[in-house]
């Protein structure tokens, strides 16, 4: 049976569905068992091909009171938005009145959010130590241990470890999923799964959220990974030269793995609508997927926009389009079925996946939950 230490995980991840009104103060709560105060909201118009647009409590504000955000769909450096108003004790708040309420507000337009919680908006700085020989960059954390996430903000210097670059993460186990953004230049998305990639060097595979490719393998250079998880553990992060050594300021959104709230891992498609059935110990709320071998983009897909199986509303990470409609996948009490016959099932191609729970499917007292 699959325990779970988190009985609830809207405490610390919810899907929310809003429309635009263009007007300031446009509060969005959270309708879950558990309020959730997030601290990593990502939002995408659903009707236009408005960005999609991340920001966090770790980031924060501008001085002008305009809030930092990245685009998944871009390289673009980090930029400022004024309708994007609070971080809110359940949910969020929004604004309008400006053409840049368009991303989050604009009248008539509706929107997804997709919110973690990781520590209020608390955060750790570490200084530089060493740590199995390996001398740390300077970062500041924001972690929350109970659901493996972190928010890692950092200045990349050679001047700690040359090309290389550890951070203490914080999480208290090997991180499985990373996306690491530059934010004060133009620069690719790197993202890491502990799944994805081939020997002898899997550690160096690496995926970019803003494009649509397969898996790429930069060995021995370096590139963004070192050879992950070989060196990457239970305390340290281990980054190449495409993330540090280059002065920039970066954020890194770093994923363990928990039993009954996040799985992250892979199958191997069959190209039949009786496709693979992925075991997560969980009814997911959240399921994002990457085939690993092909060019495809990065589908979302969740338990809001598509209440009903098939989930078939999805949204893709790597461009701005408006929402879409294809079969995927039927969505169950322990895990997801695959409903289609490409896209994330084309026949012997690896499809990694990354998913967060609606319930675990069965608590930490033995009550299973039910499908849908």
């Amino acid at each position: 049976m699959a325990y779970t230490t988190i009985d609830d995980p809207s405490a610390y991840f919810q899907t929310a569905l809003y429309a635009g009104n263009n007007t300031t103060g446009h509060s969005i709560t959270n309708d879950g068992n558990s309020d959730l105060q997030p601290d990593w909201v990502w939002i995408k118009q659903r009707t236009s091909n408005n960005p999609h647009t991340v920001q966090d409590t770790s980031r924060g504000f501008a001085g002008s009171g305009e809030v930092n955000l990245v685009i998944p769909n871009t390289d673009g450096a980090e930029v400022t938005n004024g309708a994007f108003e609070s971080f809110d004790s359940n949910g969020f708040t929004v604004g309008g009145t400006n053409p840049a309420s368009g991303a989050y507000n604009l009248s008539g337009s509706n929107y997804v959010a997709w919110q973690w919680k990781a520590n209020g908006g608390t955060t750790t700085s570490k200084s530089s130590t060493t740590i199995d020989t390996n001398v740390t960059t300077p970062c500041v954390q924001q972690v929350n241990t109970d659901a493996g996430f972190s928010i890692i903000t950092y200045t990349a210097s050679s001047s700690y470890a040359g090309t290389e670059t550890h951070l203490e993460h914080g999480l208290g186990a090997g991180p499985r999923f990373l996306m690491v953004k530059r934010r004060d230049a133009t620069a690719n998305w790197a993202v890491y799964h502990a799944d994805n990639g081939g020997s002898p060097n899997a550690g160096y595979s690496y995926n970019v959220l803003n494009s649509d490719a397969a898996t790429a393998q930069s060995s021995p250079t370096n590139k963004y990974w070192l050879n992950t998880p070989a060196e990457s553990n239970a305390t340290l992060l281990a980054f190449g030269v495409e993330n540090g050594a280059d002065g920039g300021e970066y954020v890194c959104y770093a994923f363990a793995e928990k039993q009954g709230y996040s799985k992250f891992g892979k199958y191997v498609g069959n190209g039949s609508t009786n496709g693979p059935f992925v075991y997560t110990g969980f009814k997911p709320a959240l399921i994002i997927t990457k085939n690993a071998d092909a060019t495809d983009s990065w589908n979302l897909l969740d338990n809001k926009r598509s209440p009903y199986n098939v989930a078939n509303k999805y949204l893709q990470a790597d461009n701005a389009n408006a929402e879409g409609t294809y079969t995927f996948y039927d969505i169950l009490s322990n895990g997801f079925k695959i409903r289609n016959t490409g896209n994330a099932n084309i026949s012997g191609n690896t499809i990694t996946y990354m998913a967060w729970a609606e319930n675990p499917f069965v608590t930490s007292t033995g009550v299973p939950t039910t499908a849908r």
